[in-house]
This record gives C-alpha cells, structure tokens and sequence, in this order.
C-alpha cells in the first residue's frame, strides 16, 4: 500500500495543532477538506488515527507511530528544498541552531559572526534552552546543530566530544573566600549555599557530580534557570556558584565576581554535539559544522 502524502501531510498538521481548524489555517485550506482528507486516510491505512472530542483531537497509538515518520519525512522534504535554494555558494538557505543556555550566549557567538560574513545570505535561527529540551528539538526535526553542555543518553542521538570548558567557584567581592591567600579547603564548601541551574540543565549535572565526587554537601541550595540570574545572585552575595569561565569574563573583569581556587580541584567538563544518525545535513549546516570544528 503506497500512502497518500498529501493526505500524510493533512493528518500530520492536525496531529501537531491538535485541531482541525488550526490545522486548515495552516495549510490555507478548509476545515471540512481537512476533516474529509483525514477520514479517507483513515480509511487508506485501515485503522483509526485520531480520536476526536469536544475539546479536540487526541492522537492514537498508531496515530503516533506514523507522526514519528511523517515528521523524518517531511523535515527530509525541507531539507531537500533548502539544498536546492542553497546550491549557489550557499547565497540562500537556513541554518537551525539549538545550543544549551551557556554556549548560546557566551561561546558561539563568535563562530557566528564569522558565518555570517561567510554567508550573509543565510537566514540563521538560534534556539537557546537546557540540555534536555535541546535534545528533544532535535528528534523533532525542529534544529539542525545541537550543542549541550552534558552528554545525552537517548535512543537515536549520537554525543560527540565538542570543547572543553573550564568550570570555576564563584563568590562575591565581599565573601571571606574571596580574601583568602590560599586555595580554598573542599571541607568549607559544605556550610554555603550554592546557587545552581534548574534540574535539565548540563551545568547542574556536571556541577551536582563535582560536588558529590569530592563529598561537599552544601547546607544550602537555590536553583535558578538563568546563568545571568546566578551571577547576579552570587555578586549580591547571596551564595557563592560554580559555573564556566567563559561566563563570567566581564565579571572579573570588572571585579563585581571573583573567581575563588580549590585546594587540589580543577574542574573541567566536555562540551558535547549532538546528531541523529543518518540524517541528511542541509549545506548551511555542513559549513557551520566545519567552522566549529576549527
């Protein structure tokens, strides 16, 4: 049995709206052409693919199972067009980063600005969240590049060792540690409060590891969801954090943080790309890849 990928595409659009009119907005067409299409694929594959209701469509068990491949097909689709606009020296074409919140805001912003002057043609679109959320956008088909700051346990996604970054302890101008002479005792750690990223994130992995690895046991702790929001506490003098080197250079710079050593504790953590074996890279991707590899 060949299916119908127009009718493919009209379930798919109900699918992932979860209604039929938001649906036909969608793909300018009308709602009882939806509804029609929808039912006569259900037909076409023999089983019922959308259970509907007065608050809306839920998607069945088998229903679910063919969204996963309508959507690998369909971003293939997208893939194709955008190398086709993209064959002229990449003078066209879309390039879909998703980067965890620390590398988005502090450590790609350079190989950025070298792609676009390389390719000022493409249109670049930037996704910053958690590891977690990152990895999800890309099963979905929703990004292209994906860079975290912790390894993904997931089935279909592949971590490769990217950069390493240096982690450091942070403390306020006014904090004791930050006028003492010698490297700080781990033992003294266990009576601050560590202000950390919320559970998702790479950095709360790797520094929740750190500190169980050297038995520190914070009496305290505060999740934020914002590494800005962290720097800003720990200058305020609300706790002290650990956090990547990268993040913090106009801090020390200005002297509003101070980085604080650790007796005999250097902490460094992998930065970690992800990608989905098999799957077909647009050009703009390929030349972005390139470049962060230099």
């Amino acid at each position: 049995m060949a299916l119908n990928l127009h009718l493919l595409r009209l379930f798919a659009s109900v699918a992932q709206t979860g209604s039929f009119s938001r649906a036909a907005d969608d793909l300018n067409v009308s709602q009882p052409a939806i509804s029609r299409g929808v039912r006569d694929f259900e037909l076409q594959v023999g089983c019922r693919l959308l259970d509907r209701g007065p608050r809306g469509v839920r998607v069945t068990r088998e229903g679910e199972a063919l969204l996963r491949y309508a959507k690998s097909l369909f971003a293939m689709e997208r893939a194709a067009e955008e190398e086709l606009r993209s064959l002229r020296e990449l003078g066209e074409g879309i390039l879909r980063i998703g980067a965890s919140t620390t590398i988005a805001t502090y450590m790609i912003p350079s190989y950025l600005g070298s792609f676009y002057k390389a390719h000022p043609g493409v249109e670049i679109s930037i996704v910053s969240a958690n590891t977690r959320a990152i990895a999800t956008l890309l099963l979905e088909h929703a990004i292209d590049v994906a860079l975290v700051e912790g390894p993904v346990d997931e089935p279909g996604i592949v971590s490769e060792a990217w950069l390493t970054d240096e982690m450091v302890l942070i403390t306020s101008p006014e904090h004791a540690f930050a006028r003492e002479i010698e490297p700080v005792d781990t033992a003294r750690l266990n009576a601050e409060t560590f202000i950390c990223r919320e559970p998702g994130s790479g950095t709360r992995e790797i520094v929740a590891e750190v500190l169980r690895n050297n038995g520190i046991r914070p009496v305290r702790s505060l999740e934020i969801g914002s590494t800005e929001a962290i720097k800003q506490l720990v200058a305020s003098g609300l706790g002290v954090a650990i956090t990547s080197a990268a993040a913090i250079r106009d801090q020390i710079t200005l002297r509003t943080l101070i980085v604080v050593p650790i007796h005999r504790l250097r902490m460094e953590r992998t930065l970690w790309r992800l990608s989905v074996p098999g799957r077909l890279a647009n050009p703009a991707t390929i030349a972005f890849e390139r470049l962060i590899q230099i």
